[in-house]
């Protein structure tokens, strides 16, 4: 079931919660919108998610709000600039990144499921995870090797 955590950077400069479902398939609850998107968290094998071990769960504005750190946050975008990735600009940290894609319903905060500080190591175990192949540009498949992510 959706359950709301909190969740930080690693200096805590930024701090943010989330209404996420870590739960594992079968004991999920249904998805607010169709697509993959909303059922799992997911790991990319990219560059910048590869590097940065961003580990994604999609959630919709209204269940996203940040509650401190507008001003330590910076922004990287990169390859088509669709996507707002945002990190500390004092630890370093991708707590999160936003974007607009229709496909996806609209607009989406891609949570960093490491960030969030009051998952326990049981929900982050239990956690589905979609491996995407995005160095291919093959998202609707994984890649060949996905151990290392």
């Amino acid at each position: 079931m959706k359950k709301t955590y909190h969740g930080s950077c690693h200096c805590g400069a930024v701090r943010f919660t989330a209404g996420i479902d870590l739960a594992p398939p079968g004991q999920r609850s249904a998805p607010e919108l169709p697509g993959i998107w909303w059922t799992a968290t997911f790991r990319c094998n990219c560059s910048s998610c590869r590097k940065s071990r961003f580990w994604k769960a999609f959630v919709r504005p209204d269940d996203f709000a940040l509650l401190s750190g507008e001003e330590a946050l910076g922004e990287y975008r990169f390859g088509e600039k669709a996507i707002s990735h945002r990190f500390c600009t004092r630890c370093g940290v991708r707590p999160f990144a936003s974007a607009d894609f229709e496909p996806m319903g609209g607009a989406f905060h891609a949570v960093n499921v490491a960030c969030l500080d009051d998952a326990t190591p049981q929900e982050l175990e239990a956690a589905p995870i979609i491996y995407e192949d995005g160095e291919n540009d093959a998202w609707d498949r994984p890649p060949a090797l996905c151990g290392y992510l």
